[in-house]
């Protein structure tokens, strides 16, 4: 096996021949991360790779591209491709298609060469490592065949460093065998849902409460010396220190509908593999560990979110228990027939005491494409973004859309488009700063008439209350403007008004230096989505740490996707900081 000194201590030349293989013929990429040694790590090696293709031009990223093979193609049948792609092709079965499936496949090269101009790449041993099936690469083939040719070469170019992160692994013996675990996890925690088709688990539902029996199951696998459900359905694990201090740490175990495996999840586990590693080892630290599993944080089926990280900090509104769901359920009910007793007296007994504890992080995937886009697998959170949301609606009049003259119209959409594009502008002006018009309707509109009516939603976010504030203040006044000068009325009734939840610089620097013991770049990034982390803050000192997303960084979404070395990346990284820990 391969040993990174071998690569750190030899010439330009040797360097790069021992790195053949690794990213189908482009010895021009080794060549060009030699001048960046010594690297600290295997991760740091692959980041300076990655590095030295996205500084590279168009078109040599283009011939990368195009000097891999095509899936099942020409080349596989004539035995001409490299020892790595035809090992990788292999143990995709894609030498065992059926005939039905060659030909689709066939058809699918030839369509996506004639659409891009170069063939389409996929790591068909997947972020798994363990590989998709055929039926999985051909859906993937179809999916990606509809992309924008700009998105699709730059997940051409991800797929391929996956690839090489795999054949590297190979290369130095190296198995990601905690963040194996991990992803078999989250796979088979997705396994319950209340939707048959996608993953979806919503607050007090039977589903709820199984994964939340799974993840207690789980935990006292692990070794916690404590683990409950509390009175809103948070699972709690406790492993007990040599003081009396704890860190508190987790995210939450709720879904959006039709939702991906690792949003909120990812957190918990990264937390329980790290006590079952101090576990097995026997070892306890200078203070308690104690893992939450939120109960809620998507406000998927009470109109209230936030539910479980709000009962920590004292903040349980108890009107909520009146608030009902789409069937008329009211939260006090759905939590009593989850066997939880949905009375005040139990849930404001949660109510953390701060002194207690030296603070809160949380480990989140990332919900976004920067780290993806960058090649980095991990990224040290700045703040949470602040945010004010609205409903409203324009209206103007309705009327003949070819006898009224554009001059004397009223038309509500018109109105509402350009607020969307002012807001767009806007938010584009200052960095860190967005505005989303996520909903738009005419309500019973028709093809040939002025719309007298439209109704839509603002989304305004910003990492400073400041910020968001300012962005806020223009927004309402361009709003009022807009409606004075074309004739129109409005109303707008808020939905939300979070603030912003800046990260604790202490915090926020125990990240960076984990990440950076792992020899990776630091990054730093805003969140623009909200978390636990943002009600925490209310009570406790917090700082997060975000792990790239695949397929661009969609999440809430079944494309959701880590990759098992970028989540025992986030487990090395966890276990670096609590490691380092003084108490």
């Amino acid at each position: 096996m391969m040993k990174l000194d071998d690569l750190n201590n030899t010439g330009t030349a040797d360097f790069v021949a021992l790195l053949d293989g690794t990213y189908e013929h482009s010895p021009w990429i080794a060549e060009r991360a030699a001048p960046l040694r010594p690297f600290k790590t295997l991760a740091a090696l692959k980041v300076a790779l990655a590095r030295a293709v996205r500084e590279a031009t168009m078109d040599e990223q283009l011939g990368l591209i195009r000097a891999h093979p095509e899936l099942a193609g020409k080349a596989a049948v004539a035995g001409e491709l490299t020892a790595e792609s035809t090992n990788e092709q292999l143990r995709a079965g894609l030498t065992a298609c059926t005939p039905k499936e060659f030909a689709k496949l066939q058809k699918l090269n030839a369509d996506y060469n004639a659409r891009f101009g170069w063939p389409f790449i996929l790591a068909v041993r997947g972020p798994r490592g363990s590989g998709f099936t055929r039926q999985e690469i051909i859906a993937t083939f179809e999916r990606r065949l509809r992309a924008h040719p700009d998105v699709e070469r730059a997940e051409c170019l991800r797929q391929i460093h996956r690839i090489a992160e795999i054949r590297l692994n190979d290369k130095f013996g190296v198995k990601p065998a905690l963040g194996e675990q991990l992803w078999d996890w989250a796979a088979a925690l997705a396994g319950h849902s209340e939707d048959e088709t996608f993953l979806t688990c919503t607050y007090a539902t039977p589903t709820h409460t199984t994964v939340a029996g799974q993840l207690m199951a789980w935990m006292r696998d692990c070794g916690f010396d404590e683990v409950g459900r509390d009175a809103v359905g948070n699972v709690v694990g406790i492993y007990r220190g040599s003081s009396d201090k704890r860190l508190l740490t987790g995210s939450h175990y709720d879904t959006v509908r039709r939702a991906g495996r690792f949003d909120g999840r990812l957190g918990i586990f990264v937390a329980m593999l790290a006590v079952r590693e101090l576990h097995r080892a026997g070892r306890r630290l200078a203070f308690g560990l104690e893992v939450v599993g939120f109960s809620e944080e998507e406000g998927q089926r009470f109109p209230a979110d936030f539910l479980g990280s709000s009962t920590l900090v004292g903040a349980f509104d108890p009107a909520w228990l009146g608030q009902t769901d789409a069937a008329g359920t009211t939260l006090r009910d759905a939590m009593q027939a989850a066997g939880l007793p949905g009375t005040m007296d139990a849930i404001s007994a949660l109510a953390r005491d701060p002194g207690r504890y030296l603070g809160f992080v949380e480990v989140h995937i990332e919900q976004g494409p920067v780290l993806d886009s960058l090649d980095l697998p991990l990224g040290i959170v700045t703040s949470i973004n602040g945010s004010r949301r609205y409903t409203g609606e324009i209206v103007g009049l309705a009327s003949h859309a070819g006898t009224t003259p554009m001059g004397q119209r009223r038309d509500a959409a018109a109105g509402v488009a350009e607020l969307i594009l002012f807001a767009e502008q806007r938010a584009a002006a200052v960095p860190d700063v967005v505005a989303t018009v996520g909903m738009l309707e005419v309500p019973a509109g028709s093809i040939n008439v002025i719309p007298g009516r439209c109704r839509f939603s603002l989304d305004l976010r910003a990492t400073t209350d400041a910020a968001r504030d300012a962005l806020d203040a223009d927004v309402l006044a361009k709003l009022e403007e807009i409606c004075e000068r074309r004739g129109l009325s409005y109303t707008l009734q808020p939905t939300l008004a979070a603030n912003a939840a800046p990260s604790d610089a202490a915090w926020q620097s125990r990240w960076e230096a984990a990440v950076g013991e792992l020899g990776l770049p630091i990054h730093r990034l805003p969140s623009g989505a909200g978390h636990d982390a943002m009600k925490i803050h209310e009570l406790l000192l917090q700082a997060m740490l975000f792990v790239r997303g695949g397929n661009g960084g969609i999440s809430h979404n079944p494309l959701e996707s880590v990759t098992t070395d970028d989540a025992q990346l986030a487990i090395d990284a966890f276990r670096q900081l609590i490691e380092n820990l003084n108490v």
